[in-house]
């Protein structure tokens, strides 16, 4: 989720595949009661094109009696994009937001010069157990969009483009790809996609892109000749074609579920620290400062908690 108090990843043994630039192997932590494993950043690759977080979140079953409640916290300079594959999360924020996403969905929450916003279990389904899956990631803005203001959007899974051919089938949530082309909007040439390869099938990542990554959320796929499984994130080297085939696995026939993300480099170097992301020092000091002293606006229906500055 959002607040990761985690440690960083670390980089991967990678031995023989000259595609692939960097290998990362999550690390989990535990994140307003659920399992996440982060991905980005870590000190061997701090982004893929603007991506500069990323999130996988369970999969988990909250009990009856469990929830995910994740406090009111800050961001600023990026763009969160929730992306579910099971569960329900209620997302509430500073600008009167409140919105279920729901399995499919992106949920597109541009921070700008501020927002503070919270992340929970649906209040009517706590009673009850709930599966909770999904990708959380965070996407750095162009220097001439760190201080915007804020934005948020829902897109259905109606609206999110669709590919079903014999070897995969394709979700885009961001930019074009194989002759598709998303609504969501970007402030910089982005890319993601929720992918299904079906066991013994093939799927080709253009090298359109100038970065380009996979995270592998089930199922194991071959590249090059050598063979990657679930929670690995594998970062391709610039200007090349890759061919993603999935590996059938204890002869059961199940296929390989990725993500595939990326798009341009940034246009200068990126900071990080907690929940803020700039291209200035001074702009997260000023940032840490505010959430300190409670200068940035609460979140309606949610102003009762919130998750302090680490010290």
């Amino acid at each position: 989720m959002s607040f990761f108090p985690g440690q960083d990843p670390v980089p991967g043994d990678l031995q023989s595949i000259d595609a692939i630039e960097t290998l990362i192997v999550p690390r989990t932590s535990e994140v307003g009661g659920l399992q996440v494993r982060r991905a980005l950043p870590t000190s061997k690759r701090r982004l893929v094109g603007p991506f500069i977080f990323f999130d996988r979140m369970g999969p988990a079953l909250l009990r009856a009696g469990e929830a995910l409640d994740v406090a009111p916290h800050p961001h600023i300079g990026l763009s969160t994009v929730t992306y579910l594959l099971d569960g329900n999360i209620r997302h509430r924020d500073s600008l009167g937001t409140e919105q279920v996403i729901n399995p499919g969905e992106v949920n597109l929450m541009t921070a700008g010069r501020g927002i503070v916003h919270s992340e929970r279990t649906p209040e009517e389904m706590r009673g009850a157990p709930l599966g909770i899956s999904g990708v959380q990631t965070w996407v750095a803005l162009p220097e001439r969009y760190e201080n915007m203001a804020p934005e948020f959007s829902n897109h259905t899974v109606q609206e999110l483009p669709w590919l079903q051919e014999k070897e995969f089938r394709m979700r885009l949530m961001i930019g074009d790809m194989h002759g598709l082309k998303s609504n969501v909007p970007t402030y910089s040439d982005t890319l993601y996609a929720d992918v299904f390869i079906e066991a013994g099938g093939k799927f080709h990542l253009p090298a359109v892109q100038e970065e380009r990554a996979i995270y592998i959320l089930s199922g194991a796929v071959r590249i090059a000749g050598e063979v990657f499984t679930d929670n690995q994130l594998l970062a391709f080297r610039q200007g090349d074609d890759i061919v993603i085939e999935a590996v059938p696995q204890n002869f059961a026939g199940e296929g390989a579920q990725i993500m595939v993300f990326g798009g341009e480099t940034m246009d200068s170097r990126r900071y990080i620290w907690w929940n803020f992301v700039s291209s200035s020092k001074e702009r997260i000091e000023q940032a840490k400062e505010e959430w300190r002293s409670r200068r940035f606006d609460i979140v309606p229906g949610d102003a009762e908690e919130f998750i302090p500055l680490p010290e």
